[in-house]
């Protein structure tokens, strides 16, 4: 018996998506000190209310090489926050999440500072926008259930006139 074994070589490469880094980098910034919100602008906002999307990648975009990660962020920060602390926390968690999960080495983050509120500014913008979408949305399902109940009333009206006439040909 010989100790020699040959060594079978697998070929392929690993690469991975603009969206799963956007949503790795959006789901680390939940922790980041004085970060509202990573925006997309108002209509992305919106549509997160109007339908059941992933929302964890709205306001970040990246360009994804073989071995390097650039990334882009649209942010809104907190009033009375400092905004290079902010800048220098999303660089180490973003940096330190990638590396962590897929090896590729973070060379540039640029963000964009779009607004900035105070946290009770922005927690009563993403109340009142979701109350004025949950409005709608109950207005337009009260008003097809309604519309719905008048139609099958019509109907059992229709067949019940229609049982009572016999039918001569």
């Amino acid at each position: 018996m010989t100790n020699t074994q040959s060594v079978k070589t697998i070929n392929g490469k690993l690469t991975y998506t603009d969206k799963v880094i956007e949503k790795i980098i959006g789901i680390s910034l939940d922790s980041v000190d004085g970060l509202l919100a990573v925006s997309g602008g108002f209509f992305a906002g919106l549509k997160d209310r109007l339908v059941n999307t992933d929302t964890t990648r709205d306001g970040v975009h990246v360009e994804v090489g073989t071995k390097q990660v650039a990334v882009d962020l649209d942010i809104v920060a907190e009033y009375q926050k400092h905004i290079p602390t902010i800048y220098k926390d999303i660089k180490a968690i973003i940096e330190t999440e990638i590396k962590r999960m897929t090896d590729l080495d973070v060379v540039e983050v640029n963000v964009t500072v779009v607004d900035i509120k105070t946290y009770a500014q922005h927690e009563a913008d993403s109340v009142s926008l979701q109350d004025r979408v949950t409005d709608v949305a109950s207005t337009a399902v009260d008003f097809t259930s309604s519309q719905a109940d008048k139609a099958t009333k019509g109907i059992i009206q229709l067949a019940d006139e229609n049982d009572k006439e016999p039918r001569v040909i």
